[in-house]
Parts: C-alpha cells; sequence; structure tokens
C-alpha cells in the first residue's frame, strides 16, 4: 500500500470536506492541514469560525485570514488573546509577504495588561473591522471583545457589508449611537446583542436599532450604559415582541422601563436583573406577564421583599433556574412561594440572602424534586434540616456548592449523600462544621462523584478520604487548608482514583 494515494485518488472533494467537518478541535483541522496541499486548501474552505487575539497588527492580519478561509461565519475578536508571531519561511522572494504567509495562530491566557503606551500598535481599529466586513461575506456572529479603538464608523461600515449578522458583541467598545442605528437599519436578522460597557451610547442608538430590527432580535444585554433609560427599554418593549433573554445592570433603571419590557414581550425566557431602583411593582408585572420565564437572576436589590417573589412563584410556573445575591429583605416567604409556585425547578442559588434560613430550603427539598443543582453561599441562617429535606426530596441533585454556611455540619452531608446518589459535584468551603463523619457518607453512597473540593474544612481527616477514594471515581480533588489530612488520605485517593486530573494539596503539612 506505500506510495499509494488511496484517499485522494477515490474520494471527491466534497466528501474530503463533510470528514474535515466533523473534527472535533482545532489541533486535528491543523493536523490534517498539513497532510497535502489538497487537504490544506480544502481545511481552509471548512472553517466557519476564526478567533483572533490582538497582538502583532490584528488589522492587517485579519486581510491576510480573510483571503484564506473564505466561508468563515463566525469571528471572535478578543484583545486579551495574543497571537504568537510569525514563523519564518525557508526560501523567501518577498520578506514581508512570506512572513504573514507562515503565520501561525496560538493562543494563551489572558496576558498581563499592558501600560497604555504599549496598547495601541496591538488593537484592532476601524480599518481591520472593515477588513472583516470585505473579507468575511458570509458573517453572521461577530464577537469584539474589549476592542476599545473600534468606533462607529468601523460598525457601519461592517453593518453595511454584513446584513446576514445574526449576532453581535459590541463589550467594552467606543461605538456610538450613529454606528447602532446603521446596525439597525442594515441588520434585519440581528437576534443577539450585547452592549456591555459600550459607555458612548444614549437612548438615541437603541431606540432606532430597536425600532428599524426589533422584529428578529432575541437577546439583548446592557451593563454600565450611563446613558441608557427607560426610554430605550419602553422602545424595546414596543418593538422587540420576540424578544427571549435580556440581561440588565443600571441604576438608572426603574421600575417603568421592565414594566415596559414584561408587558410587551411575553415570550421572555430569561430575565438578569442588576437594578439597584427596581422594586417589587416590576417583579410583579414580570409574574402576571412573562408567563414562559425559565430563568431569573436578581443580584444586590435592595428594593424589594417577599411580595415580589411571590408573584414570581404565582405566575412563572415554568420557571427552572433561580438566582438570588445580595438580596437583602429577601426571607424565607419569598422563597417558600418560589419552591411550592415553581415545582420544575432543577437550578438554585442563595448568595449573601442573610434573611433567608432554613425554612425556604426546607421548602424547596419538600415541592422542587427535579432540582439538579444547589448553591447556598454566605448563608449564615441556613440550618441541618434544611438539607435533611434536599436529601430526602431531590433525588436528581448532581451538583451542590456551600460556602461560608457556619450551620451546616455532618448531619447534613450524611442526608444528602444517603439521598442524592446521583452527586457528581460537591464543593465545600469554609464550613467549619463538616468533618469526616459527613465526608465517609458521599464516599460509602456517591459512587458516581468525580469532582470534590473541600476547602478549609479543618475537620475532615484521612479516614474521610480513605472512604472517598475506595467509593468515588474523582477526576478533580481539592483540599487546600484541610491542616487534619494526610499521607494516608492522599494515598487512599492515589490507588483508588486512577482518573484524577486536578489535585490541590496546598497549606498542607
Amino acid at each position: 500500500m506505500r506510495g499509494h494515494d488511496w484517499i485522494n485518488t477515490c474520494l471527491p472533494d466534497e466528501l474530503i470536506l463533510e470528514i474535515l467537518r466533523r473534527l472535533d478541535s482545532k489541533s486535528s483541522h491543523d493536523a490534517c492541514s498539513l497532510v497535502c496541499k489538497r487537504w490544506l486548501g480544502l481545511e481552509r474552505l471548512s472553517r466557519s469560525t476564526l478567533r483572533i487575539g490582538a497582538s502583532g497588527s490584528p488589522d492587517i492580519f485579519i486581510k491576510f485570514l480573510a483571503q484564506r478561509f473564505v466561508n468563515v461565519k463566525a469571528v471572535h475578536i478578543d484583545e486579551r488573546l495574543s497571537i504568537s508571531l510569525p514563523v519564518t519561511a525557508g526560501k523567501r522572494r518577498r520578506r514581508d509577504e512570506n512572513s504573514l504567509l507562515s503565520l501561525k495562530i496560538h493562543f494563551a491566557g489572558e496576558r498581563n495588561e499592558p501600560k497604555e503606551e504599549e496598547c495601541e500598535p496591538f488593537c484592532l481599529t476601524d480599518s481591520g473591522l472593515t477588513a472583516v466586513a470585505d473579507g468575511f461575506a458570509k458573517l453572521e456572529k461577530l464577537s469584539l471583545i474589549w476592542c476599545s479603538n473600534v468606533t462607529s464608523f468601523g460598525v457601519m461600515s461592517l453593518a453595511q457589508k454584513c446584513s446576514l449578522l445574526k449576532s453581535l458583541d459590541l463589550q467594552g467598545c467606543y461605538v456610538g449611537d450613529q454606528g447602532l442605528a446603521v446596525v439597525g437599519q442594515c441588520c434585519k436578522q440581528l437576534e443577539d446583542l450585547n452592549l456591555r460597557f459600550c459607555e458612548s451610547l444614549t437612548d438615541s442608538g437603541l431606540v432606532t436599532l430597536a425600532t428599524e430590527c426589533g422584529k428578529s432580535l432575541k437577546s439583548l444585554g446592557v451593563a454600565a450604559c450611563a446613558r441608557i433609560t427607560d426610554k430605550s427599554l419602553e422602545a424595546v418593549g414596543s418593538h422587540c415582541k420576540n424578544l427571549e433573554t435580556l440581561s440588565l445592570d443600571s441604576e438608572f433603571i426603574s421600575n417603568k422601563g421592565i414594566l415596559a419590557i414584561a408587558q410587551g414581550c411575553p415570550l421572555l425566557k430569561v430575565l438578569k436583573l442588576q437594578c439597584i431602583n427596581v422594586t417589587d411593582r416590576a417583579l410583579m408585572a414580570v409574574g402576571a406577564s412573562c408567563l414562559s420565564l425559565e430563568m431569573l437572576a436578581l443580584y444586590s436589590f435592595q428594593q424589594f421583599t417577599d411580595e415580589g417573589l411571590r408573584s414570581i412563584g404565582k405566575g412563572c410556573k415554568k420557571l427552572k433556574n433561580l438566582t438570588l445575591s445580595d438580596c437583602n429583605f429577601l426571607g424565607d416567604r419569598g422563597l417558600e412561594a418560589i419552591a411550592t409556585g415553581c415545582t420544575e425547578l432543577t437550578h438554585l442559588e442563595v448568595n449573601g440572602c442573610h434573611n433567608i434560613g432554613t425554612i425556604g430550603l426546607e421548602s424547596v427539598g419538600k415541592s422542587c424534586p427535579r432540582l439538579t443543582e444547589l448553591a447556598l453561599l454566605y448563608c449564615q441562617r441556613v440550618g441541618n434540616f434544611a438539607l435533611t429535606e434536599v436529601g430526602r426530596g431531590c433525588k436528581y441533585l448532581q451538583a451542590l456548592h456551600l460556602v461560608d454556611c457556619s450551620s451546616i455540619g455532618d448531619e447534613a452531608i450524611c442526608s444528602i449523600a444517603k439521598g442524592c446518589r446521583n452527586l457528581k459535584k460537591l464543593h465545600i468551603r469554609r464550613c467549619y462544621e463538616v468533618g469526616s463523619k459527613g465526608i465517609v457518607a458521599v464516599g460509602e453512597n456517591c459512587h458516581s462523584l468525580t469532582d470534590l473540593s473541600l476547602r478549609f474544612c479543618d475537620r475532615v481527616r484521612d479516614e474521610a478520604l480513605i472512604a472517598v477514594g475506595h467509593g468515588c471515581p474523582l477526576k478533580y480533588l481539592n483540599v487546600s487548608g484541610c491542616n487534619q489530612i494526610g499521607d494516608a488520605g492522599i494515598v487512599a485517593v492515589a490507588r483508588g482514583c486512577p482518573n484524577l486530573t486536578y489535585l490541590d494539596v496546598s497549606v498542607l503539612q
């Protein structure tokens, strides 16, 4: 068989392209492209997504990529990513050209923030965004993360040439009203728009966009845009009848804006709010009108009480995911109303809500049998009996996160271990009443557990890890700060968990 190219002589381009499309990683694509010139050309045609960092003149780099990858539909440009440039070729007739032809993209973690005067050569500009528009005619998704040198001029050029655009992320870009207005006028298929930290925008731009392409818009995110007010949300409520996801982080949004959304967007499924001026009145409107709501996240609320959450429990029967973070005036009655009204709940996070205690979580255990993930963070008033009820009623629980819950101890963990045998992830941090007894019960009962973190639980001893090593197929283990653990526990895990890929034993002696 040596010396015979059976694949290339038998398979047409279409079949090889179909095979290349099924590859699951960039490294596999790169490896196939090195086999022969034909595969190199076909692999370029199969690429539909590009991720680009900021190093080394990204404007020029984009022009080069557009020549090679003509079928790209999604481009992600993130100025927190870096690119290592370039590998020199052998014989070169034109040094600059062949230097570009031998570029290889590599991705690193987030690079250290450079000094301001060093940023400019590595930033995407309007010229680069124009190159994106000229080079990727089939573009449907564009993500620009912290490309602060991009202005309305570049966005206008993009919108005019990429009318098929469905998703646009402008997080941290200095884009003004004029650019956003042209997006609305030209991109009539736009479904997903992220305007987080677009500080130069005002109501004018967002109102125009909502008016022009509101029929197609399904997802909108606005954060830290000081000049976006209720006026914008009123336009969204009037024109974006198909909106399904809304994320707002603003101190300038009040009840008026949320009321407009609730009344105008009946298909809303995801609502995330961090708006300190919103009160119970807005949540009551959501509960009365947004009957398809599946996810609700409320952050740093100071002006709403259990009354608002009761309305959600009464009206939003499809709610599956609830996050309550730093909601100081929310108590057990509100959570009880959610539990009894939203029995489809699968994910619950309670973070820093100091008036929620054992009774509220008991209701969840009794009324939400489909719960799969529970996170209790800084919940000092939640006691053992709450998790006893969760263990009895939530047989499908797969993940439990406990942080600084000083009233929860071994009794609660034993109940979870015996009742929730499908548990796969258990993260406990600084819960000083949790000791070896609870973790032994986990090792004896939770035979699907792959992820265990017991940070600074200083009552956990070696016998706990011995039980876990015998009973759980761990892949991840963090026992940082558990100073009662010694060699015997780690040896038991090493022998019993051959698939372990992550281990943290810091601050141990």
